[in-house]
């Protein structure tokens, strides 16, 4: 039995852009239903969540700590792109995973991944991209791992 979950684990990770980071978080996952794709799906939302929300508190942090205007106003444009992720967009892409509405889950997804990638443009070039560029990129790879498990879903 335990081949065949890891089976169904490494065929659904193999259709996504990133198979190492969707295999390895499910894997890890000592809860993950591994012949189950919807719950596959909820484990990688629920991942993205929690790298959000971890995200969201370092953007604090950091606001609380800069001296530097421009710096300040740009990790605001990022708190405001990353606070609805963290509360509407994926508890709204969980809930309809298990609800089993996967078209509107794959819509929430492509949404947090567009808040992100607002954030990630916000830096980009600056001499103050280091700072979230590491958490940024690792949020865009779970949101395309997340989107693909969906969109396998939507497809049957």
């Amino acid at each position: 039995m335990k081949d065949e979950d890891n089976d169904l684990v490494d065929q659904i990770c193999k259709q996504t852009p990133f198979y190492d980071l969707c295999s390895s978080i499910l894997h890890a996952n000592p809860l993950a239903p591994k012949s189950d794709p919807k719950g596959m799906a909820l484990i990688m939302v629920n991942d993205i969540l929690a790298n959000a929300t971890d995200t969201l508190s370092y953007i604090e942090e950091l606001i609380k700590q800069t001296t530097d205007k421009d710096l300040e106003q740009q990790l605001a444009f990022c708190a405001e792109s990353y606070i609805p992720v963290v509360k509407y967009i994926l508890p709204q892409a969980a809930d309809a995973i298990s609800q089993g509405r996967f078209g509107f889950a794959s819509y929430s997804i492509v949404d947090a991944e567009k808040e992100i990638g607002a954030c990630n443009k916000k830096f980009s070039g600056s001499s103050s991209s280091s700072l979230l560029g590491d958490r940024n990129s690792i949020m865009q790879k779970l949101v395309d791992v997340a989107a693909a498990i969906v969109k396998l879903l939507l497809n049957g």
